[in-house]
């Protein structure tokens, strides 16, 4: 029998998206996390097998492994469940995908890349929404200008967030905004610049985000020096230039446990019918130092339904055997078109 897929935290909001998704295209891959009660009966549902484990117990991982090529890790935030999944994939020799936005879990993967060739091992981090369409936009724009020293990506998300994104979001709050200046990942403070940018539908006021492109992208292009901005209202844009000021106080403990009360209060993310409707404008702008200049906009299904396409799509060519070992991005591993094999996604360039 050919060796499956597993996602783990299947459970989850989005792993549950993508449990469903690939149940209804007729894939039968394994479904795993902690949750023993919410695992077995979404698996009964979609009469898919089903495998219990922490990510506590390396043994235990080994084991939900057994047999297993491909993880797709759906349980977040990554920042503290992907090494020890990652960690199990490079013993049990199988390829790692995740579906992380956060640019220390890109970071601390890219650093394996030696372990992961040597083990015969993709690691592929960011096969979701983020960092999927816009590391595809950032190659494609390197191809377009390839002297490009200068890269600017935007984000204009157009729905709610899950409330795993918003828990990774109350995290990550306090640490301040990121760019990459010189090649080298840079701090600076939160909301540092702003720019308007036209997404296609009109200006719009964005911010400065320490969003994982800022990893990635530096990874697939080459490109020292790339901000990423997120259209944001004034009201956001004020609050977070609050937060540098509010650091300390954001990142102690009863802060952070009532936030991330409020945040399990609310419902889990998008009901189906607001992802069907749901859609993300992408922006992309490279520059060089003869002032050349090309733009190039995306637009995509929501966020949650194409990290469950995007997510599966790069399963399915690492099932095929086409997994190059190392770390990998999207775009580095399977080209700047990859995600325009996804229904719904358009590109057009400037």
């Amino acid at each position: 029998m050919e060796s499956p897929c597993l996602i783990y935290g299947a459970n989850g909001y989005t792993g549950a998206i993508t449990a469903r998704t690939a149940a209804a295209r007729g894939e039968r891959p394994v479904l795993a996390g902690r949750n023993r009660a919410e695992v077995e009966a979404l698996a009964a549902e979609l009469g898919l097998e089903a495998r219990v484990f922490g990510l506590d117990d390396p043994r235990a991982i080994d084991e939900g492994l057994a047999g297993i090529a491909v993880v797709l890790h759906c349980a977040g935030p990554f920042s503290r469940t992907s090494k020890p999944m990652a960690d199990a994939c490079l013993r049990g020799r199988v390829h790692y995908l995740d579906i992380t936005g956060e640019a220390v879990v890109f970071e601390s993967l890219a650093a394996r890349d030696a372990e992961a060739r040597a083990a015969g091992v993709m690691l592929l981090p960011g096969s979701g929404f983020d960092v999927v369409p816009s590391d595809c936009l950032a190659a494609h724009l390197k191809r377009r200008l390839p002297t490009a020293t200068r890269l600017s990506l935007g984000f204009q998300p157009l729905g709610r967030v899950s409330r795993g994104t918003a828990t990774t979001m109350a995290e990550n709050f306090p640490r301040g905004g990121l760019v990459r200046r010189g090649g080298v990942l840079t701090p600076v403070p939160a909301a540092w610049k702003t720019r308007v940018i036209d997404f296609g539908r009109g200006p719009v006021t964005a911010m400065t985000i320490p969003w994982g492109d800022v990893a990635t992208a530096w990874h697939s292009t080459g490109i020292p020096d790339i901000e990423v901005y997120l259209a944001a209202p004034a009201g956001l844009r004020v609050a977070a230039r609050l937060s540098r000021h509010l650091r300390p106080l954001l990142a102690s403990r009863p802060v952070q446990r009532f936030l991330k009360a409020r945040i399990r209060s609310g419902s889990p993310g998008p009901t189906d019918e607001e992802r069907a409707r749901g859609k993300a404008l992408l922006w992309g702008e490279v520059e060089d130092p003869a002032g050349k200049r090309a733009v190039s906009r995306m637009k995509t299904p929501d966020g949650y339904a194409l990290t469950a396409l995007t997510g599966l799509l790069i399963a399915g060519r690492a099932l095929a055997g086409d997994a190059p070992p190392g770390f990998q991005t999207p775009a580095k591993a399977y080209g700047p078109d990859l995600v325009l094999a996804v229904e719904g996604v358009t590109r057009t360039d400037e």
